[in-house]
């Protein structure tokens, strides 16, 4: 398909990637406008972003120079235990030997390099290439690398069968007013028919989807409702950790909830769970972070009350039957470099209303 609506960039995956693989220093090889906004984010989650700041000269004659001189500055700066070398659309096109320059500029810290552009359609591209890198230089197994292989492709699969890639376009939307959505789940979960609350989310991302099935637990901690959540204990470093933090965050807050599949794992998790739904045959579901994961077919003739943080995603999932769906605008930035809970926008209203 044809997109002409903005897409995930996979110079931004392979980013995340290395964020993920614990890597202190990655340097993007390009421009220094490429992936800007990213890259100031990321470095509120612990990774530096360096850059070469190619100029248009260097985009001739070449840029082995300027790498070598910002490998050598960030081992001297930083300390680092790990860098990623991550290549990007002029650093492809001029065909830079970015293993070379490693080699060249004399580091001894243990560094991948990545060579990636924005050019693919899909941005699962730049998460493989750098976990193959990751692979070769033996910073995971071969066994992840198949596993990630096979996550990626069913996250993939979700996007474009019921996800923000089913079309050329999408409008954006806001969803439904929180409070109408918050004040009738509230309504639902106090009728003292049976519901489900269900978190599927993307990586850290669950630092704020995690807070609304725990604020529908704060208001009505003796409904009966069961509670599910991504947050088994695999995945590369990162996601593994952030899994550990938020199960105890939510022990401590007296929520417990049943654990079915990890936080990697949100793509290929949609049939586990509706299986886990057709079991319980709920009234009424709270199904928060990627709902659209989970095939329709488990969730007809149920009163859905799905939370995204995709403003495209709204439509697509509406589709789906959801009856409900509010959007958390600015959860990405808010879950950033967090190491705890993050109170989201409907949790708060949530909270309000009880």
């Amino acid at each position: 398909m044809h997109y002409i609506q903005p897409r995930p960039s996979s110079i931004v995956a392979a980013l995340y990637t290395a964020r993920d693989l614990d890597v202190d220093v990655a340097i993007l090889h390009g421009p220094s406008g490429c992936s800007f906004k990213h890259a100031r984010l990321l470095e509120e989650d612990g990774m530096r972003v360096l850059t070469t700041s190619l100029a248009d000269h260097e985009f001739i004659f070449g840029g082995q120079g300027p790498l070598e001189r910002v490998l050598r500055y960030a081992e001297e700066k930083f300390s680092p235990s790990r860098i990623a070398v991550i290549g990007t659309c002029v650093s492809m096109i001029i065909g830079e030997d970015l293993p070379s320059a490693v080699a060249g500029s004399g580091i001894s810290t243990p560094t991948i390099v990545v060579n990636i552009h924005a050019g693919f359609r899909e941005n699962i591209e730049g998460v493989i290439a750098t976990l193959e890198a990751a692979a070769e230089a033996g910073w995971i197994g071969a066994e992840e690398l198949e596993r990630q292989r096979y996550l990626m492709a069913r996250a993939n699969e979700v996007e474009h069968l019921r996800g923000a890639a089913i079309q050329e376009y999408i409008e954006p939307s806001r969803g439904d007013l929180k409070h109408m959505v918050a004040a009738r789940l509230l309504e639902a979960a106090r009728s003292g028919e049976h519901g489900m609350a269900v978190m599927n989310a993307k990586k850290e991302t669950a630092y704020m989807f995690a807070d609304e099935i725990l604020a529908l637990h704060d208001v009505c901690p003796d409904a009966p409702v069961t509670y599910l959540a991504n947050l088994e204990a695999r995945g590369l470093p990162k996601v593994r950790e952030d899994a550990r933090i938020i199960r105890a965050a939510l022990s401590e807050r007296g929520l417990s909830p049943e654990l079915l599949g990890a936080l990697d794992e949100y793509g290929a998790n949609g049939d586990a769970i509706g299986e886990r739904i057709c079991a319980e045959s709920p009234a009424f579901l709270l199904l928060v972070g990627v709902p659209h994961a989970v095939p329709p077919e488990f969730t007809r003739g149920i009163e859905v009350f799905s939370v995204t943080n995709g403003p495209r995603q709204v439509e697509p999932i509406r589709m789906l039957g959801h009856q409900h769906v509010v959007v958390e605008v600015d959860l990405h930035p808010k879950t950033l470099g967090v190491r705890h809970l993050v109170e989201s926008e409907f949790g708060a209203v949530l909270r309000s209303l009880g």
